[in-house]
């Protein structure tokens, strides 16, 4: 057991998150989210949220608003999610993504939309999202490519379904 604080841990909105925060959860990797070789172009996200321990951010959730062709909607679309390895099994990523979809829920958009590793899916069951069973064009400088990553959506508001139809995100993955 380390000796970490008594009080418990809360997520923050955070005013900043630049490549120094990411490098203090996961280190100074070439590819700390492990999707390099997906040879995708992301987008930042504009809103981010963190947690601290003994003043060190160890785990993280950013928030983008993103337009998708389906239903003629947008998405909240949620990536950059990390949890310090040292820290791990805490329950952190559901505390920081807790905090983050709860702000989601007040940017308009009916859906959470995210992307991510298939070793990494039960961990987002778990937390609430949801498989989406289909294909994902995605925009990259080439044109739209079909996501290589899987897709996770999850209901912002009581009664949100995901719509039926082709999914495209009319923008770079975030």
């Amino acid at each position: 057991m380390d000796h970490l604080s008594s009080a418990p841990p809360a997520a923050v909105r955070l005013t900043r998150y630049t490549k120094t925060e990411q490098a203090e959860i996961l280190g100074e990797g070439a590819d700390p989210f492990g999707v390099a070789d997906a040879g995708l172009t992301w987008l930042p996200k504009e809103e981010h949220f963190g947690v601290r321990l003994e003043g060190r951010l160890v785990a993280h959730t950013g928030l983008l608003r993103v337009p998708v062709a389906v239903g003629g909607a947008e998405v909240v679309g949620v990536g950059g999610v990390a949890v310090a390895e040292d820290v791990r099994g805490r329950g952190l990523a559901r505390l920081v993504m807790t905090a983050a979809l709860g702000y989601a829920r007040t940017m308009g958009p009916r859906h959470g939309l995210l992307f991510c590793r298939p070793p990494l899916v039960p961990l987002y069951r778990r937390l609430g999202w949801r498989v989406l069973e289909q294909d994902v064009r995605v925009e990259q400088r080439e044109g739209p490519v079909i996501m290589p990553l899987r897709t996770m959506w999850t209901p912002l508001h009581d009664g949100a379904e995901w719509p039926a139809g082709e999914v495209r995100l009319l923008s770079y993955p975030m």
